[in-house]
């Protein structure tokens, strides 16, 4: 949300988006139009005319600008009959300089609004690329109304080293994922999209969370790792960290898996509970490495009308220019009666107001409230 308005607001500034700015070629050419015609012989305001065609080429496309080169041509042609010096060679060296400004500036403006086309279509299908990686959580899971949030660190990518999913059960429970690979922005996406499309593939047939688990370090690590030479294996490892979540329809409680990854805040009315479980595994990518033949699984109360909110470190350790962590958990329970939705946008404008707009990793937040069935 905080991306899309950035983007929109560099957007509304491109040229042939502002046309209230016309108003000051505009005034420049009627200015020294009346002033040089009304001055004293010896006083020549005609040569700044040049500065409206280049103006113009700084907020409008090229037929704005032509437009201002052809109105500061006419007004010094104008200023050439009404002073009674056309014939000259003076004002006819200025009314070609004039036209070789306005010529520059419009091919200025033709090029570079045919690289804005090219880098406006690039730009469409990253996202689309990029939408289809991160997908949107759905709003609504069986008894449970779900949204997400993701900030990443680098304007123009809508997917960085954060993620999350979802995914429906035959066994009647919601299992969700959020984890953060390694690194930020455009260089974690590869890992980021590994690891969403193998929780997608096996998040619905696995038969256990524990057996998840298993499934998502093998196969990120056989990814990460198969045409890496065994050399470069001990010193340059991927991971990731994560929490794996099922959230059953009928029965109050969630069961999770955390590997290295912060833990759960869970919302009871104005009361908040980080879930912490017992054991903490290895991030993903590095159960193979040492050994991890289980993975231990963790059973928390959830019941109706609570909230869990899955987070980053992203979201904890947001510095502002003073170099303080964002207070997540004293400013989550302030927005605890809020929908799921209204929570994460009041959060969001929070955390980007603490960072002066600007994060420095990559942010993912994932809001749950468990409702009646």
């Amino acid at each position: 949300m905080a991306l899309r308005s950035r983007l929109d607001l560099r957007r509304s500034w491109r040229p042939g988006r502002t046309p209230a700015l016309v108003v000051i070629p505009l005034g420049l050419i009627v200015t020294v139009c009346v002033v040089d015609v009304l001055a004293p012989p010896h006083v020549h305001l005609g040569p700044l005319l040049v500065a409206a065609p280049a103006i113009t080429v700084a907020f409008a496309g090229a037929r704005v600008t032509a437009l201002m080169g052809a109105l500061a041509v006419t007004a010094q042609v104008l200023i050439g009959v009404f002073r009674g010096v056309l014939p000259t060679a003076n004002i006819q060296a200025q009314i070609t300089a004039l036209i070789v400004v306005s010529f520059v500036c419009v091919t200025i403006c033709v090029v570079r609004d045919r690289r804005e086309r090219q880098l406006q279509r690039v730009r469409s299908v990253a996202e689309a690329a990029q939408s289809v990686l991160l997908q949107p959580l759905p709003t609504r899971a069986g008894p449970l109304r779900i949204a997400g949030l993701y900030i990443p660190a680098e304007e123009e990518a809508d997917l960085g080293g954060d993620l999350y999913a979802a995914a429906r059960t035959d066994h009647h429970s919601t299992r969700l994922l959020i984890g953060d690979v390694r690194g930020n922005g455009l260089a974690a996406i590869n890992n980021a999209a590994l690891l969403l499309g193998a929780f997608r593939a096996a998040a619905h047939r696995q038969a256990t969370l524990p057996r998840l688990a298993i499934h998502l370090d093998a196969a990120f690590r056989w990814d990460t790792g198969q045409w890496r030479p065994e050399a470069a294996q001990d010193t340059d490892e991927d991971f990731a960290t994560a929490i794996l979540l099922d959230i059953p329809d009928h029965d109050p409680v969630v069961h999770l898996i955390a590997c290295g990854h912060p833990p759960p805040l869970l919302l009871r009315g104005a009361r908040l509970t980080p879930l912490l479980p017992e054991a903490s595994h290895l991030p993903i990518g590095f159960g193979g490495v040492f050994g991890i033949a289980a993975y231990d699984v963790q059973t928390f109360p959830f019941e109706v009308g609570d909230l869990l909110l899955l987070y980053t470190d992203g979201v904890i350790e947001a510095r502002n220019g003073d170099g303080l962590f964002y207070p997540f958990t004293e400013r989550a329970p302030q927005w605890c009666k809020d929908d799921p939705d209204e929570l994460l946008r009041l959060l969001q404008d929070d955390l980007l107001t603490h960072v002066h707009g600007h994060l420095d990793d990559d942010a993912a937040v994932v809001a749950i409230r468990r409702l009646a069935v």
